[in-house]
């Protein structure tokens, strides 16, 4: 009789990279149905997206330990066997809290769950095991190359981008500060409770919890590891996950008018949607957001019914583009949190390094700018339109609004500054709100146009 195969948590890591790796779609959809199926949660869970994310964050060092222990191309490992080594290699190097033991031994234990063949299990065990025993022979991570360069885990055709543009020094404090793991970031729900409310909350729970940098409403949890929902004042809708730098990108549309209207045109989760709804509380104002894929739509009206129960949100479930050839309205704040290529937050989604090419960043910038033009027809005399993505690249920041204002004359650049706190005037350049990656801040960009009268 078959014994039942018990897939856990290393098992459930391994196949969603390979997943990764064969699909080229994000990370965490990927990894959230490869945890549903092995039916792993809690701790399991946790130590599962805890490798996935930091196999990703540390590929080329891992890479190079393989090349180094198994004395043979990678490229011809096979496929599960490569999980598995990078898996247990980065338990080994990279995670201080899992006994070189258990991170041996559950890890060829997952070579069984996959019940490929047994000389295969006896190569990851040894190839591991004298990973162990030669520990001290072998590069840890973030040392250098035997050349002396740094090994930065990002792909050459990145890298050599930002350090044309940036700078090699600041290139590699990019990749450096990429490498490490994001800390978790709250936005308060002012709208119910204040900072220093939930920070009192959060420590009468024994949970470490800080003030962010540079936003008002920010929290930073440093060391939590856990579920989300499992934290006190989340049923309540007190906070939504968000990093600083989008928080302060929503601020960028005040000051705002008493009985304005406000659109949040690319809502997705509704991270901006509901910031917007938290900064016009008081003002009687009308926001609306546009989302047309069903499922983000799902959780946008879920998360807005969370963090304001009775609160009615209109969520027009189309593209901005057939949302402008039928809404009359005129609105005095639009936010487009454009779709783009993501490299300012590769440390946070580390899939998105390999997954993205050169080719991405043009096809992004068509879209962009159509989405921008399409925004500036709903905006009203003086109204505000803030630009916004998730990206390092020129392309599709600064260049987007140039093509923007040399089509569209009825549009000026403001200087950010003014809406932001004065602790985030650093980030703003040349009137732009644009952070680099920092281990308090997400890289970032945003632009704050003003309709002419």
């Amino acid at each position: 009789m078959n014994q039942k195969v018990v897939k856990t948590s290393r098992f459930a890591a391994i196949e969603t990279l390979i997943r990764l790796q064969r699909t080229k779609f994000p990370v965490k959809p990927l990894f959230d149905t490869v945890a549903e199926e092995c039916g792993i949660s809690g701790a399991e869970r946790g130590l599962a997206m805890n490798i996935v994310y930091g196999v990703l964050r540390q590929r080329d060092y891992l890479d190079l330990l393989i090349k180094t222990l198994c004395n043979r191309p990678v490229k011809k490992l096979d496929q599960f066997v490569y999980g598995a080594l990078s898996i247990g290699l980065f338990q080994l190097f990279c995670l201080d809290r899992v006994p070189d033991s258990a991170a041996v031994n559950e890890t060829v234990n997952a070579l069984k769950s996959a019940r490929l063949k047994k000389h295969l299990h006896g190569f990851v065990n040894g190839v591991l095991r004298g990973a162990i025993r030669q520990r001290e022979q072998l590069p840890a991570p973030g040392a250098p190359l035997p050349s002396g360069r740094p090994l930065l885990n990002h792909p050459i055709w990145m890298t050599d981008r930002w350090a044309r543009r940036f700078g090699r020094e600041e290139m590699e404090r990019i990749c450096r500060i990429n490498s490490l793991e994001s800390q978790l970031v709250l936005r308060v729900n002012s709208s119910q409770i204040n900072r220093d409310e939930l920070l009192e909350r959060f420590r009468k729970k024994n949970i470490t919890s800080t003030p962010g940098k540079y936003s008002p409403y920010s929290i930073v949890l440093p060391d939590f590891n856990g579920s989300i929902i499992t934290l006190p004042g989340y049923e309540e809708g007190l906070f939504q996950v968000q990093d600083e730098a989008a928080q302060l990108a929503s601020m960028l549309l005040g000051p705002f008018k008493d009985k304005g209207n406000y659109l949040d045109a690319c809502a997705g989760l509704g991270g901006k949607t509901s910031h917007i709804i938290e900064l016009v509380a008081k003002r009687d104002a009308r926001v609306v957001a546009v989302e047309p894929e069903p499922k983000r739509q799902r959780l946008l009206k879920e998360n807005i019914d969370r963090l304001f129960p009775g609160k009615h949100l209109t969520v027009s479930p189309s593209n901005l583009q057939d949302y402008c050839r039928t809404s009359r309205l005129q609105f005095d704040g639009i936010i487009v949190d454009a779709p783009c290529s993501g490299t300012g937050v590769t440390g946070r989604h580390p899939d998105i390094r390999w997954n993205r090419s050169l080719d991405d960043i043009e096809r992004y910038q068509l879209e962009q700018i159509n989405i921008l033009e399409h925004a500036a027809e709903l905006v009203s005399p003086q109204g505000i339109l803030v630009y916004a993505t998730c990206s390092l690249e020129i392309e599709e920041n600064q260049h987007v609004i140039e093509v923007f204002l040399n089509r569209r004359d009825d549009f000026v650049i403001t200087d950010c500054s003014k809406q932001l706190p004065d602790n985030a005037h650093d980030f703003v350049k040349d009137r732009f709100f644009n952070p680099h990656p920092t281990e308090a801040i997400d890289g970032f960009f945003a632009a704050r146009l003003q309709r002419k009268s």
